[in-house]
């Protein structure tokens, strides 16, 4: 089975290179984006099996792109990261279909025990009509 590919998406470059060099240790190929365009674009063109997609960017903000992404692919895992946040983009993210959240921490582990299950998940599931 060949390896599962995220998308990774955060204004800050250290995370990005964190999460990167972590989920590469677990076996996932990983493409990354600064940014909501190019996290679009990313998302058109080379097809991720799952996003981290950070809430707080400039310019267009994670739930901006979440909203996006579910007008054209509804079931894409899509993970939103955050360091500060507050109940209401927790609730917003929650409506507009986001898989699950992420705490920045320097300890991913359990995190990314939580992406791979959502996406064997979303892979058991997928073409399945919803009754």
């Amino acid at each position: 089975m060949p390896n599962k590919k995220i998308l990774v998406v955060d204004d800050e470059l250290d995370f990005l290179k964190l999460m990167k060099m972590r989920l590469e240790a677990n076996d996932y190929e990983v493409i990354t984006a600064a940014n909501g365009k190019e996290a679009l674009d990313l998302i058109k063109f080379r097809k991720p099996d799952a996003v981290l997609l950070d809430i707080l960017m400039p310019g267009m903000d994670g739930l901006q792109v979440l909203k996006i992404i579910r007008k054209h692919d509804k079931e894409l895992p899509v993970f939103m990261v955050t360091a500060f946040s507050n109940m209401e983009r927790f609730e917003a993210a929650n409506k507009l279909g986001a898989s699950g959240f992420i705490v920045k921490s320097n300890d991913l582990k359990k995190e990314i025990e939580n992406i791979t299950s959502a996406i064997m998940l979303s892979d058991k599931f997928k073409g399945q009509k919803k009754v």
